[in-house]
């Protein structure tokens, strides 16, 4: 609502009993539009009933009308949306009449939201279904594994024959031993003299890094700065 900073913002609530499935539509353009009206709160759910309301004080060239809607939720929704909504060049005015409503008429009202509360409620405690907490739980277990019946007695005494044979052979392995660098540890003598070969050229080229690194630094050339006459 339009108001100035320094005032507090108006809050009205709307409770059950203030709601209702009979809605009064005032600030209709006096042009013979009810078929218009009609279409226009009809899509928002079934009515039951619509006509003008002659005996209504309104303005000059508006007619007033009064609208039945079969559900209340539908009702609910229709001021909703409709309230100051622009049709014709005129803002309607749309408000509950609980003043229309019968004695059963109050009973399915509040029945329909008791209803509406007690699913509400269930949805927030119950939380996930057995159905899908069991998809939940089936996505997470691992798979079984499938049954000894479905695996060949031929397979499963491979195995074991392959497992027993890794283990024996795992525990009769001797330790492992430092190959020093002057030992022949190729069967062929080809092989033998190329790492031979290779591990020469290697020590040479140790040996001149050490030889560039113990050499003393240069001195770095002295730069002449004086100015010349």
């Amino acid at each position: 609502m339009p108001r100035n900073k320094d005032e507090l913002p108006a809050v009205r609530v709307y409770t059950v009993c203030d709601e209702s499935r009979y809605l009064i539509v005032r600030n209709v353009p006096a042009l013979g539009c009810g078929v218009e009206l009609l279409k226009l709160f009809g899509s928002y759910g079934e009515i039951e009933e619509c006509k003008p309301m002659d005996e209504e004080d309104c303005e000059p060239f508006t007619d007033v009308y009064w609208i039945k809607f079969v559900q209340v939720s539908n009702a609910r929704f229709a001021k909703r949306k409709l309230d100051e909504f622009v049709f014709y060049g005129n803002k309607l005015q749309v408000s509950y009449a609980t003043y229309f409503e019968s004695l059963s008429d109050t009973k399915e009202k509040l029945k329909g939201r008791r209803k509406e509360v007690l699913a509400r409620l269930n949805r927030r405690t119950k939380g996930p279904t057995p159905h899908n907490a069991g998809v939940v739980s089936e996505s997470f277990v691992s798979p079984a594994p499938p049954p000894s019946n479905c695996i060949p007695h031929q397979m499963i005494s491979k195995q074991r024959e392959y497992a027993e044979s890794e283990q024996s052979s795992h525990m009769n392995d001797p330790p492992l031993l430092m190959v020093l660098s002057n030992q022949e540890y190729f069967s062929s003598t080809s092989m033998n003299e190329t790492v031979q070969l290779v591990r020469e050229k290697l020590d040479k080229i140790q040996s001149s890094t050490k030889h560039l690194d113990a050499q003393p630094a240069f001195k770095e050339p002295r730069v002449d700065n004086r100015r010349r006459i």
